[in-house]
């Protein structure tokens, strides 16, 4: 088996419905299994996925786990020599499974790789980007992503026509060598949702591998389309966050970093009030709140 793909679902049934005719529509010359695992299994998945039950692995789990443990689950019965994580949201393009896995296969220096990924107008969208959450991204965003504009132009999309090193590559579309997930563990329990393949990437890159974007893989990502509500996300995005700074690092670099991010509160919960942007007021002023 050339590649497991990984697909967690929780009430998107009729995404991956979509997701899995373009897998079946662009996929080719490569060897694949499909696993879902279900993380809110109901009747209605059967129903939206009558016509392709029989084609792929389904694992219903008991309870919500989370992204990263539920991933873990799918990893546990997967047979492929590359594992793509990916999410429900997506649509193929090409034949970026190919791609992508043929880029592992070809290069042995490269642990993780993941395609450019677009809005369903073929936009670009966050795909990428160019360092691992640290001191200096939260520096970066103090200033308004303004140091990586200046540094990498593009930053969070591969704007050229050659596959680039990046800090880490987006978990919508995430292709790892199964050998180096069985070396370092798969997705840390720790993270319910957000920060789980940038945790991930750490320990890869800590192993001396490259993360790679690789822009003939061309994806769609339909963003956030499983998940609404934005304080219970922001909720979700900082626990996570503080997990995993103090992973990375020691307790004086945390409190730097904090403070830093403190700063870019302030500054955003100043702006958003001036335009009158209530809902990404109250989601800073939570931001902030939450740091004390």
């Amino acid at each position: 088996m050339d590649v497991s793909i990984i697909i967690v679902n929780y009430n998107t049934s009729v995404l991956i419905k979509k997701l899995l005719e373009t897998i079946e529509e662009k996929t080719e010359g490569i060897s694949y299994e499909v696993i879902v695992v279900d993380n809110n299994p109901t009747e209605q998945f059967a129903v939206d996925l009558k016509d392709y039950l029989d084609r792929i692995i389904y694992l219903p789990l008991k309870e919500n786990v989370g992204f990263g443990r539920a991933n873990n689950e799918g990893l546990k019965v997967a047979k492929g020599r590359n594992i793509f994580f990916l999410n429900p949201d997506t649509l193929l393009v090409n034949n970026a499974i190919k791609i992508l896995s043929d880029y592992l296969d070809e290069n042995e220096n490269v642990g993780v790789c993941g395609g450019n990924l677009y809005d369903l107008d073929l936009n670009p969208n966050h795909s990428c980007m160019p360092k691992l959450p640290g001191l200096f991204s939260e520096i970066n965003l103090m200033l308004g992503n303004s140091l990586y504009k200046l540094l990498y132009g593009s930053y969070d999309f591969n704007n050229t026509d050659k596959p680039k090193k990046v800090g880490y590559i987006t978990g919508a579309d995430m292709m790892v060598k199964r050998n180096i997930l069985d070396k370092v563990g798969g997705f840390n329990p720790i993270f319910f949702m957000y920060y789980e393949e940038t945790e991930l990437s750490f320990r890869i890159k800590k192993e001396g591998y490259d993360i790679i974007s690789v822009p003939s893989a061309k994806i769609i990502h339909l963003e956030s389309k499983s998940f609404t509500s934005s304080l219970k996300k922001q909720k979700l995005v900082l626990q996570s966050r503080k997990n995993y700074l103090k992973i990375i690092y020691p307790l004086y670099k945390r409190i730097i970093t904090d403070f830093v991010y403190i700063v870019s509160c302030i500054v955003a919960l100043v702006v958003f009030t001036i335009k009158g942007d209530n809902q990404r007021k109250e989601i800073w002023l939570y931001s902030l709140k939450s740091m004390f």
